[in-house]
């Protein structure tokens, strides 16, 4: 090794570094770093004080060792002690020491943030940006309570360096990411605006993402930044690779500045002064020209930069869909790239497309470029590009292209990639019902689907092609002729028996009349293949029996025989067992009257979303439901093509975290009825009044796409009682997790969200409550590609929660395959007040080892809370009534978030209450009013909310009719401020 001087380097650190990459194992390594360690410490505590150098060479050392994957515990003080020398190198180090291992939490923060003011007041250009960068780099809101006043002060002095206004710009952005309430919004923020004028382009580029993050909270304080990034966008735009040299990449000016501007853009509206929008559109132009032009240069390099600025310019032009001309050039521009050699940039043009194939301007122009998306679906070999065409090829489709994107698809998924099989079934099938004009085609298109991807055709599918054909009277003899065509296939997929036992138990009767689909062949056809379904099947078959009996009384005899077989009434199932004793009981004692009126025709399902789309919006994640919902509607298309019924949905929140249940997009479809046990008092009390069906509902039927369930009072629903299973006691389960609480906190305000989340599982959580009765989706995800073996969520009720909160279960399947998910459905009744959630015990197997967890079920009072309005009188009166102390919990309490009015509400709003207008004297108080809703008895409920914004403090006052409520309210809703 070289001889390193002192002036030049540090040559003991040189040397320690040379001796452990010399080590031969990791005993050596340890050993020579214990040996350094000592000698370290040795020399910090030694009589002989040392100087800078030494310093800074030890303190080197230990961050190196610290690198090494080693705990340093030591050292901390020396490094402090090196932010006050005059020299940078020994500055440097110890900034760098203090950014890697000082702890936000640390009893030196005092004197390390001692030292940074010192350094920021120096006004040595050199020191200063040191200090900014070790601020950002910490970044604790220690440090940004300290200095986020003087940063924007640096940022828009007029004597601050070039460097100086970067790094204070860069920082600026790091303590608003970690905590935007601190970065105080005043008059500096105009001043930062026009920073974008500067002279200097790294300080324009560093104040453009500064000023895009904040103009997201607070659009209308830097409103005046469009002229401003449309002046320095024409420049850039328009000016030669030779003009701006310092900021020329391959050839292209300033691109990462040009992309920061064009994003800053799309953060407003087109501009309203005339003069800015035609520069603007002047640049855009420019921009779409000069894609055209032949590159200067054969290196990826350029290329790159290039596009990038392209396609951001291509996704300003979509935020506005208001430039016919240039959407087209947009489009026309797009198009090229579907035949690029780059896979990148073919998946990039075909992405932008899609959002293009959603406004009116561009919609022509996407689809002339159908034959090479067609084109792309069948030949890409990257599985993500193939993926994207399908997606563009479903938003660009309309009544005029419909059957041709259809078929093609329908002939691609034949032998499509396993992972989008599923995707490309939802697109058919939302097609095929949207843009039918002959339903006899979207019957073919539904059986061709689960012919071709019957493993693929979800639940969601099948429910909705029986709701139309039960909804259309004109299609349901060719469904049923069809149908039973389908089924004479020797290979039929179980989803098609599905299908066919349904559609056959209820218009059977309309092929009747031909020989060849007599009623004795149906139930012949059909019972074929009774013992080779699954449970779920034959209960809908059996239901499909006592159909016939109904409609075609001399297959009674026989229908009578195979109920009565051995096989039926001592079925090890419980299910069938119930079912095909009480269905040979009803074919025996009801008249003939009776049973035509218990079996009648299902009536008409109510139009609401479909389902299908529900399920594909899910599937896709957050951002998807513009692109879904395809705001194109077709001028012919009729309600029944995807017509949406709006339904009232509770007010929440959606949750942060990571989606990988897909619990952003749109509601779950309405799940099945609980058993009809406990006298059916936990029946769908969501979807209005309950339809009359006239069979009892298998889990299928019960499930069809927002079918209505039976009504207390069904004929069928007295004949099914399940005894429901018995939950496992407290003493069962262990402990609810450490952070139970503080999740539980999470949903006393929103209905959504992902209530628990570790490496191995996802557990999600949409719920609906009225009055007394709720409905909760407990969504599990395996987030490991291993199976889940023995998996097994239950409710528990501790103490004595039974008698005050009934919870009805649906069991979900034992094993969890890889990246999938279950659902659960709980059916949640309110039968008095309650202090103590339920709990949530999850155990399964994962790779042969146990694993334990429970959690505290998002289920509070509030949850029942009946929003009321009242006068400001009626509300005086009732507070005067509601005066005993036992009636009254107030607390006062520090703010633990952002003071915002706003926020405020929307929490209020979520706990439950209405909010009531011109009734507290103090217009910045929060008055409001509900009753909470239980089987036994109404509690009604006053609140009052003060806030202090200067003292930065709640006063929260609640009464109700009953202490342990007004208590237990009181607490809950005052953890969400």
């Amino acid at each position: 090794m070289p001889a390193v001087s002192k002036g030049d380097g540090m040559r003991g650190l040189a040397v320690f570094i040379s001796d452990i990459r010399n080590c031969k194992s990791k005993e050596a390594e340890i050993k020579r770093i214990n040996k350094e360690l000592a000698n370290i410490r040795s020399k910090f505590k030694g009589d002989k004080a040392l100087d800078g150098y030494s310093k800074k060479k030890y303190v080197c050392k230990l961050l190196f060792i610290f690198l090494l994957g080693h705990d340093i515990d030591f050292g901390h003080m020396e490094a402090v002690n090196l932010l006050s020398s005059n020299k940078y190198t020994e500055k440097q180090i110890g900034y760098l020491f203090i950014s890697v291992l000082v702890n936000s939490n640390s009893e030196l923060i005092r004197l390390i943030n001692n030292a940074i003011k010192n350094d920021l007041a120096s006004r040595n250009p050199t020191f200063m940006c040191l200090a900014l960068h070790c601020i950002a780099n910490v970044g604790s809101r220690e440090m940004g309570e300290a200095f986020a006043a003087d940063i924007p002060r640096i940022l828009v002095a007029g004597d601050s360096m070039d460097s100086v206004k970067q790094s204070a710009a860069l920082c600026l952005l790091r303590l608003y990411k970690a905590s935007p309430d601190l970065v105080p919004m005043g008059e500096w923020t105009a001043r930062v605006v026009h920073l974008l004028n500067d002279q200097h382009m790294g300080v324009v580029t560093a104040a453009v993402s500064l000023i895009t993050c904040l103009c997201k909270k607070n659009p209308d304080d830097f409103k005046t930044c469009i002229s401003l990034a449309v002046s320095r966008l024409s420049r850039i735009v328009s000016s030669a690779s030779t003009d701006l040299q310092d900021y020329t990449y391959y050839f292209v000016p300033a691109p990462w500045l040009s992309v920061k501007l064009l994003r800053l853009l799309q953060c407003y509206p087109p501009p309203e002064d005339a003069a800015v929008k035609g520069r603007l559109v002047e640049c855009l132009e420019t921009v779409l020209n000069k894609a055209q032009e032949p590159p200067k240069s054969k290196k990826v390099q350029h290329s790159n930069a290039k596009n990038a600025i392209l396609f951001e310019t291509i996704s300003l032009i979509i935020h506005y869909d208001s430039e016919p001309n240039l959407l087209v050039r947009a489009c026309n521009q797009l198009g090229q790239f579907l035949q690029h050699r780059e896979t990148n940039l073919r998946y990039l043009a075909l992405e932008s497309m899609c959002t293009l194939a959603s406004s009116e301007f561009s919609h022509e122009a996407v689809k002339t470029h159908i034959d090479t998306v067609i084109n792309a679906l069948k030949t890409e070999r990257d599985v993500s590009v193939r993926q994207r065409a399908a997606d563009l090829l479903y938003a660009m489709c309309d009544r005029s292209n419909a059957k041709q994107i259809v078929s093609e698809m329908l002939r691609y998924l034949e032998t499509a990639d396993y992972a989008i099989r599923e995707e490309i079934v939802l697109k058919v099938a939302i097609l095929a019902e949207k843009y039918a004009v002959d339903y006899s085609w979207y019957v073919d298109t539904i059986l061709n689907l689960i012919r071709i991807a019957g493993d693929y055709v979800s639940e969601e599918v099948w429910y909705r092609v029986l709701q139309i054909v039960t909804n259309r009277d004109d299609v349901q003899g060719y469904a049923a002729k069809t149908v039973f065509e389908a089924l004479q296939a020797p290979a039929c997929h179980e989803n098609m028996v599905k299908v066919g036992g349904y559609i056959l138990g209820e218009f059977g009767n309309l092929i009747a009349g031909d020989p060849r689909s007599s009623p004795p062949v149906q139930f012949s056809l059909l019972h074929s293949k009774f013992h080779l379904c699954s449970v779920a099947t034959r209960a809908l078959l059996l239901s499909t029996y006592i159909k016939f009996i109904n409609l075609f009384p001399e297959t009674k005899a026989t229908i009578q025989a195979v109920l009565r077989a051995g096989s039926q009434l001592r079925n090890a199932d419980v299910e069938l067992q119930q079912r095909a004793v009480e269905y040979l009981t009803l074919s025996s004692v009801a008249s003939t009257d009776v049973l035509a009126t218990v079996l009648e025709e299902m009536p008409p399902f109510p139009e609401r979303e479909s389902s299908i789309l529900a399920k594909l919006k899910r599937k896709k994640g957050p951002g998807a439901g513009s692109a879904l919902d395809d705001g194109r509607r077709d001028p012919s298309s009729n309600d029944i093509n995807g017509g949406v019924e709006p339904t009232p949905s509770t007010v929440s929140t959606p949750s942060p975290s990571a989606d990988l249940l897909g619990l952003r997009a749109a509601p779950p479809p309405a799940a099945p009825p609980a058993s009809a046990g406990a006298g059916n008092l936990l029946v769908d009390v969501f979807d209005g009044p309950a339809a009359q069906p006239s069979l009892g509902p298998t889990p299928e039927e019960a499930f069809l796409s927002e079918l209505e369930p039976p009504a207390p009072e069904s004929p069928m629903a007295l004949l099914a009682d399940p005894a429901p299973a018995a939950d496992p006691g407290p003493e069962d389960i262990g402990p609810p997790i450490p952070e139970a609480d503080e999740l539980l906190n999470k949903f006393v305000c929103k209905n959504n969200g992902v209530l628990f989340e570790n490496q191995l599982l996802q557990i999600g959580v949409k719920s609906e409550f009225r009055q007394n009765l709720g409905r909760m989706y407990l969504f599990y995800g395996n987030k490991t590609s291993v199976q889940f073996q023995n998996f097994s969520p239950t409710v528990v009720h501790p103490g004595d929660l039974q008698t005050q909160l009934a919870v009805q279960t649906k069991r979900v399947a034992a094993q969890v395959d890889g990246g999938a998910q279950v659902q659960q459905v709980l059916n949640i009744e309110c039968l008095r007040d309650f202090l103590t959630p339920p709990l949530l015990s999850v155990r399964f197997r994962y790779g042969g080892t146990p694993q334990a967890l429970t959690l505290k079920l998002p289920v509070t009072i509030n949850k029942f809370f009946q929003p009321t309005e009242m006068a400001a009188q009626d509300f005086f009166q009732r507070w005067k009534q509601l005066s005993l102390p036992q009636q009254e919990a107030q607390k006062i309490f520090k703010a633990n978030h952002p003071m915002d009015a706003e926020v405020t509400k929307a929490k209020l709003l979520g706990f439950g209450s209405a909010l009531l207008d011109n009734v507290d004297p103090n217009p910045e108080n929060f008055v409001g009013a509900g009753i909470i809703q239980t089987k036994a008895l109404q509690v009604g409920c006053l609140l009052r909310l003060e806030p202090n914004a200067q003292a930065q403090m709640y006063r929260l006052t609640l009464r109700t009719s009953k202490e342990p409520v007004s208590r237990h309210l009181c607490e809950l809703l005052a953890q969400q401020f």
